[in-house]
């Protein structure tokens, strides 16, 4: 039996189940499966959403913020590694190194306009650390 020329092979289809097979594995399926949260002065420790709509614009710009950090530092290392390898005319070195620059700039403008840092973009995942690099 051939497949179709537009349908993945099925070993392929099986790879990518099992991967999302793996990767949900990793979230808790109910509240019951998470670890109690860290107490603070023997008091649970709050690790809600806020969801105060004097701050809903400030928090949906935290969080785009954030995305667009992540995906910066995504491309800078990429750079990197293009420069490492010597893939890059001087040229294009100097392009990319401007535009990183640029954009890092614009960044920073972005967090000053709203009142946030850097660090304020770091969102922690429990467990698993700090979205960003320190």
């Amino acid at each position: 039996m051939t497949n179709p020329p537009d349908l993945p092979h099925p070993d392929r289809l099986r790879e990518v189940a099992d991967a999302a097979t793996r990767a949900f594995s990793l979230l808790p399926a109910r509240p019951d499966d998470v670890a109690p949260p860290p107490t603070e002065h023997g008091r649970p420790a709050m690790r809600r959403l806020r969801t105060d709509p004097d701050t809903v614009e400030r928090d949906l710009v935290k969080l785009v913020l954030t995305i667009v950090e992540l995906l910066r530092q995504l491309m800078e290392r990429q750079a990197l590694h293009r420069v490492d390898q010597g893939n890059l005319t001087e040229e294009q070195e100097e392009r990319l190194g401007l535009t990183l620059m640029i954009l890092h700039d614009r960044m920073t403008e972005l967090c000053d306009r709203y009142g946030l840092t850097m660090e304020d973009l770091n969102l922690d995942l429990g467990p698993l650390g700090t979205l960003l690099p320190p």
